[in-house]
Formats: structure tokens, C-alpha cells, sequence
């Protein structure tokens, strides 16, 4: 699974619009970079050998969680039960994207910064574990249309509002990203808040320390009512948005309050 990516979760203020595969936001095309060129696109539905590999690669992650971390999973029930979503989690360490897998057994999404595909076996293994890359550089529409063809296929995806690692007790700014993908598809916001994987493996920390680590997943924010496929007013995303903050930094302090 990837490091989370620190492209902005910034959403726009309407529909994106098409783009040719391969473009750039400064119109410059990548088709020559090397690596570049041989980026999994287009997004699409996750192959019986996928499943096999992630549900074999999330056992061991949290297995290992469990015994390493002590982790603890509050008010999973909160957890849809079927279908895609989009899971919210507070953002802290480099080792939030795996806590999470947790929370579901169903196969997740994730962004991942395009640099990690300049190993192409690293680039395969963990595109097939559900990451996909994000260009640096390019507009953030591109990276919202894959965010919602990974609902549309029925995937549920993680994406971490903060936009980067944070540090600090504070939920001190979210994105509209989320709250945007999950408005347009018309599927659930899960806000996570995790509390202890900062003492884990801080920002710039090199090894992971055995740290209690504590999950509390909140109430889904339910979309706005209609079929997914219209605009959405940028006031509904706003408000999604807000209460996507006030409801992380609740869950937020209950995590770190468990975690000691």
C-alpha cells in the first residue's frame, strides 16, 4: 500500500471537464518521461487477483497491527455495510493508510504520489493493492474524475481531507475534495479520527515504535439527495465540509484520548 500523497484535496467549482489521458495542467505532455509514461491508467475495476492479493496483504498488515499497535477499532458498526464510500481519516503519520484497512475487509482505494511508480515492481504491487497515481503538477481535476470512476465501479476510496500529514491536536484545515467526490456520486462521507499512530512514527521519523493506536470512526455524513450525476452547489459542499471538520476533531480527541 502507498505513502499518502500531498496533492491539496481541493475540489472545483463545478463538474471537471474531460481531459485527454496524459495531459498536463501546463499542457506539456508526459507521454516521453520514461517511468511516467508507464502509469496504470486508465482506472478500472480490481481483478479476482487483486482481491486475492489485498485481502492477503491486509490480513497481515493488521494482524501485525493488532499485535505491534494494540489496535483498537471503535464503533465500526458506524462502517457502511455495503457499497462504495468515501472514508475521511484524520492524517498524522505515513502509516494511517494501512491502519484504516482495519476498518473494512472490502478493498480500498488510494492515492499514491506518481514518483512511486518510478519502480516499476513497486509500482504494479502496490497499484494492485488499489493505489493510483497522482501526477504533482497536474490539475487537481484529473485526480478527482479517477476519485469518482473509482466510486462509479463501486470501490469504496480513502481519501485524507487534511490533504497531507498534519502535526499538532488541531484539525486546522480541510479540503473540500471529500465532501465534493462524495456529494457528486452520492455516496456516504466516513470521517475517521486516529489517535497515537503520530507517536508511532511521527512526521520525519525513520522507524515505527510499538505505540497503542486507537480508531474511532464517526457517523457517515450522507450526501445530498438526487441520483449523483448533477452539479453540486458549492454552498452543499461547504457545508459538508464543515461539519466533516467539527465531526474529525471530536473523533480526533476521543482517538488520542484512548490511545494514551
Amino acid at each position: 500500500m502507498p505513502e499518502s500523497t500531498d496533492v491539496p484535496a481541493e475540489a472545483p467549482a463545478e463538474a471537471p471537464a474531460e481531459a485527454p489521458a496524459g495531459a498536463r495542467a501546463d499542457g506539456k505532455d508526459e507521454g516521453d518521461e520514461g517511468w511516467r509514461a508507464r502509469l496504470p491508467s486508465p482506472i478500472h475495476p480490481p481483478t479476482m487477483a487483486e482481491r486475492g492479493l489485498y485481502r492477503f496483504v491486509r490480513a497481515a498488515l493488521v494482524g501485525l497491527s493488532r499485535l505491534w499497535f494494540r489496535l483498537e477499532v471503535v464503533d465500526k458498526d458506524r462502517m457502511p455495510a455495503s457499497g462504495p464510500f468515501v472514508l475521511a481519516p484524520v492524517h498524522r503519520s505515513n502509516i494511517d493508510f494501512f491502519l484504516v484497512a482495519a476498518l473494512t475487509k472490502t478493498r480500498m482505494r488510494y492515492m499514491g504520489k506518481d514518483s512511486l511508480w518510478k519502480f516499476a515492481p513497486l509500482g504494479r504491487f502496490i497499484a494492485a493493492l488499489g493505489a493510483f497515481p497522482v501526477r504533482r503538477g497536474s490539475a487537481d481535476r484529473e485526480a478527482l474524475r479517477s476519485c469518482m470512476t473509482i466510486i462509479e465501479n463501486g470501490e469504496p476510496l480513502v481519501m485524507f481531507p487534511e490533504g497531507t500529514r498534519r502535526e499538532g491536536d488541531a484539525i486546522a484545515e480541510v479540503f473540500d475534495g471529500p465532501a465534493y467526490v462524495a456529494a457528486r456520486t452520492g455516496v456516504p462521507l466516513v470521517p475517521v479520527g486516529i489517535g497515537g499512530s503520530d507517536k508511532a512514527m511521527p512526521k520525519g521519523a525513520k522507524w515505527i515504535k510499538p505505540a497503542k493506536i486507537v480508531l474511532v470512526v464517526g457517523d457517515p455524513i450522507a450526501p445530498p439527495k438526487g441520483d449523483g450525476r448533477g452539479r453540486v452547489p458549492r454552498r452543499v459542499v461547504r457545508e459538508m465540509t464543515a461539519q466533516l471538520s467539527t465531526d474529525l476533531q471530536v473523533l480526533y480527541d476521543d482517538a488520542r484520548r484512548r490511545a494514551r
